[in-house]
């Protein structure tokens, strides 16, 4: 049964159910936490623990992979034991633990485990609650993805200026303690609101008698999604140098001064969320406009060309790193800034777009499982991510950003090729999965 109401009252943000709020800021406030602890986490390894680059780089990818790996088998668990609501409560409380463990230089390993386990029951298990907000064959389920999207990173965006500061300022374990405090307001925000929520199904004997089977066509689904995921990998190896590499090139190849101050160099990562706050809406409502006038735009084409603008802001940071380097300068903040929003630009092509489809296209019964999934790909995309980064201290700068900008061209291609072989699928599969009933 869908959950979605009838009553006037049920909407309440761009026209969606109020659980969609609850979800949002629910979201908000879990990557507040997530990623104000990851803007100062090289950092924090290198400056205060005094790892070298090479091991902070591998600690950093290790820990962002598990952080995608989790979720694959706390989707599982979330679908077939504890149930989705119960799931976002002991992960986010999970979550909340290790990141005040984080505070204590001896608990440092055993937090980022904490922090890894909790975010594999919370991050599949809120995010596979959207489908259930609304009634068989709802477009706006489209756009509810790009909004939550904006949900995260609005966390995103306070997180460096927040926790970032904190710790640069008055020490890396205020940061981490504002980061466990983020993700304590995100479970109060959920359990206040979990009255606007799908309620949970049945789950043991009884449930698995209700649940659909797994049939061939469910089974092709997955495959497709499985392709995706694998080319997402490779995206990923190059989105995800964003806390590593270029976290590092901010400290030591860029002039962050303005007169008298230096920008703190958190900050910039903020830049990122700021463009999604600013383009995220033209966007929705630029594909509103084509699917008014009958054009339904490709999810895996917008994800070819997020892909694509991703690989040449790359390709452009590293002729100008390459140029400064040559001439024994440092880089103007500006073109840091501009980076940002080129690459947040084709960002927001290809994440939330993946994500709206790994959720449209899941079959019922398994959307916790398909969501998980898709976050499955930043394990691989991490471990990936963090192999190129040990690369940083044995290539000029300009040229290891060059290498990035190939291997995010190389996803590009694979998903275009993708979009071009099963365009036909994804529209058919697309259109089945809204008229799947919500469980």
């Amino acid at each position: 049964m869908s959950f979605a109401t009838t009553s006037s009252t049920e909407k309440s943000w761009f026209g969606h159910p109020r659980g969609l709020t609850v979800l949002f800021l629910t979201e908000m406030w879990e990557m507040f936490s997530f990623f104000g602890m990851r803007a100062i986490l090289v950092y924090y390894m290198t400056k205060h623990l005094d790892m070298n680059q090479e091991h902070a780089s591998l600690v950093y990818g290790a820990y962002a992979a598990f952080v995608y790996f989790t979720p694959v088998f706390g989707g599982m668990v979330a679908d077939r034991w504890l149930g989705k609501a119960r799931a976002v409560v002991i992960g986010g409380a999970t979550m909340a633990l290790g990141h005040f463990m984080m505070t204590w230089e001896a608990l440092f390993y055993p937090a980022l485990c904490m922090i890894a386990l909790g975010n594999g029951l919370f991050l599949p298990s809120l995010a596979s609650q959207i489908e259930g907000l609304y009634r068989e064959g709802d477009t706006r389920t489209k756009s509810a993805y790009n909004i939550y999207y904006v949900g995260i990173n609005l966390g995103a965006f306070l997180a460096p200026f927040v926790c970032g500061t904190l710790g640069e300022v008055y020490g890396w374990h205020w940061g981490f303690a504002a980061a466990g405090l983020g993700m304590l307001l995100s479970l109060v925000i959920y359990l206040a609101g979990r009255r606007y929520l799908p309620p949970d199904p049945q789950r043991g004997v009884a449930a698995q008698a209700a649940r659909p089977p797994l049939d061939g066509a469910a089974r092709n689904r997955f495959a497709l999604l499985i392709g995706i995921a694998a080319i997402v990998v490779i995206f990923r190896g190059a989105y995800e140098q964003v806390g590593n590499t270029i976290a590092l090139w901010a400290d030591t190849g860029i002039d962050r001064q303005v007169g008298p101050w230096t920008i703190p160099m958190t900050w910039f990562i903020s830049i990122d969320s700021l463009v999604v706050f600013a383009f995220t809406p033209l966007l929705v409502a630029r594909w509103a406009r084509l699917a008014r006038r009958g054009i339904e735009t490709s999810l895996l084409g917008r994800m070819a060309f997020g892909a694509a603008v991703v690989a040449a802001s790359y390709v452009a940071l590293g002729l100008i790193a390459g140029w400064h380097e040559a001439h024994g300068t440092r880089a103007s903040w500006l073109w840091l800034a501009g980076w940002f929003v080129v690459f947040a630009t084709g960002e927001l092509y290809i994440l939330p777009s993946g994500l709206a489809l790994f959720g449209r296209m899941a079959p019922d019964g398994f959307r916790a499982t398909s969501i998980a999934t898709w976050f499955f790909a930043g394990f691989f995309g991490n471990l990936l991510a963090g192999g190129l980064g040990t690369l940083w201290s044995q290539f000029a700068h300009g040229w290891f950003f060059v290498m990035i900008g190939g291997v995010s061209a190389l996803s590009a291609v694979l998903l275009y090729i993708l979009s071009l072989c099963t365009g036909h699928v994804e529209k058919h599969v697309t259109v089945d999965a809204q008229v799947v009933p919500s469980r």
